[in-house]
């Protein structure tokens, strides 16, 4: 192994990446410290936590009692008000919508960083601006009327239903794709439904007028996925954005930002003492390096959205935390292991079991269908049912339910 060449144990790279996470002592983030309810505060941990990862992945489903952009910031945060990440999208704030991880909230200093996605989808090709090209004069007509009258929403986009975009309304599918190729820009969300808008009434020109090529982008990228990861491999660093096709380019950005000094080629020594290559910033090998002396507390749980940043890469979770995260929304009933949407529960820097919960709104409670322990069975430690039994706990009073069998 050349020396040039770090090396991050398993033990480090984890609580690295809890730490950069935002879920291991908090004086050790970055992160604000405390926030609650909808005010000013909140909305600056939101921002934070959006500019930390780059991104704040969005999702329909709100099964367990809020849907995942809530979930996330409330494991951080668990006094915040859990509608303030459905609003937080509005005119004015330091954030814009796009595809990022998935469809995501991105900080608008990375609106330029996207211009090859905006241009890749314009060139046509992909079923992102397949809308465009099948109906272009409903795009015409659907640019005319926001220019005249301003935002459309979502929920008025009419037209026959279309088996693309999950049997989406015409008018809506053609929207998405204007969306995509950067002739539209999300101007608001409000009930979890778009508003449609010009790119100059929602970018500012400052982040408009920038340019920049596929390589300043992926350069760009991966040092905002870095912050988020603490330690990566080039293949989690690519999917973070959904990279594809572009890995040549990725490796010739590491290469320059190694030699300027931005990051470092670093190795993670598995258990079986053999090298997986990895990639990480010199201030966050210092900042893991200071993590050995933390002692997280064990007996106080937090429970994770599904699609956590911490938990969407299965062999990442894999081969830091000895977890195998899966996702079963998509499998039958008959073939789940462990329920339709299970979220992990993280006790200090462990992640111990997982729970299926589904939220009865109506009737304020919260049923837990189903509960698994990673030690499952008699020899299940005492300090893992406490904490399962403090995340059940919080996460129940964050999304203003009564916990119930």
């Amino acid at each position: 192994m050349s020396a040039s060449i770090a090396e991050i144990t398993v033990r480090d790279a984890r609580r690295l990446a809890l730490v950069r996470a935002g879920l291991l002592k908090r004086e050790w983030t970055g992160l604000p410290r405390s926030a609650s309810g909808r005010g000013v505060r909140a909305r600056r941990a939101l921002h934070a936590l959006i500019e930390r990862f780059g991104y704040l992945q969005l999702d329909t489903i709100s099964i367990a009692g809020a849907r995942t952009h809530a979930l996330v910031p409330l494991s951080r945060w668990p006094g915040i008000d859990r509608n303030l990440p459905e609003e937080l999208l509005q005119p004015g704030e330091p954030i814009f919508e796009y595809w990022g991880h998935e469809a995501s909230w991105i900080p608008m200093d990375l609106y330029p960083a996207f211009g090859f996605r905006r241009e890749e989808y314009r060139s046509g090709g992909t079923w992102h601006s397949k809308g465009i090209r099948e109906h272009p004069d409903v795009a015409k007509a659907i640019l005319r009327q926001v220019e005249a009258e301003g935002p459309m929403r979502s929920l008025d986009l009419k037209g026959p239903m279309m088996g693309e975009m999950w049997r989406s309304k015409r008018e809506r599918w053609v929207a998405y794709s204007l969306w995509s190729t950067g002739e539209l820009a999300i101007r608001s969300r409000h009930n979890f439904q778009r508003a449609f808008d010009l790119p100059e009434r929602v970018i500012p020109e400052r982040w408009r007028s920038e340019h920049w090529s596929l390589e300043e982008g992926i350069r760009a990228l991966i040092l905002r996925a870095l912050e988020g990861h603490g330690w990566a491999t080039i293949g989690t660093l690519a999917d973070t954005w959904r990279l594809k096709n572009v890995r040549p380019q990725i490796r010739t950005a590491l290469e320059e930002l190694a030699s300027a000094g931005e990051v470092a080629p670093c190795d993670l020594v598995t258990v079986d003492g053999k090298g997986r290559p990895g990639w990480a910033r010199p201030a966050d090998l210092e900042l893991a390096a200071r993590l050995r002396r933390v002692r997280p507390a064990p007996d106080r749980g937090v429970l994770l959205s599904p699609f956590d940043p911490v938990l969407w890469r299965r062999n990442r979770v894999a081969h830091l935390f000895g977890f195998d995260q899966i996702l079963e929304i998509f499998k039958p009933a008959s073939k789940r292991r462990y329920g339709y949407y299970c979220m992990p529960v993280l006790a200090g820097d462990r992640l111990v079991a997982r729970f299926d919960l589904k939220a009865h709104r109506k009737q304020g409670r919260l049923e837990v269908l189903s509960l698994h322990y990673e030690a499952d069975g008699p020899k299940t430690p005492a300090a893992d049912r406490a904490a399962a039994e403090s995340a059940l706990s919080r996460f129940a009073e964050s999304v203003e339910l009564a916990v119930s069998d």
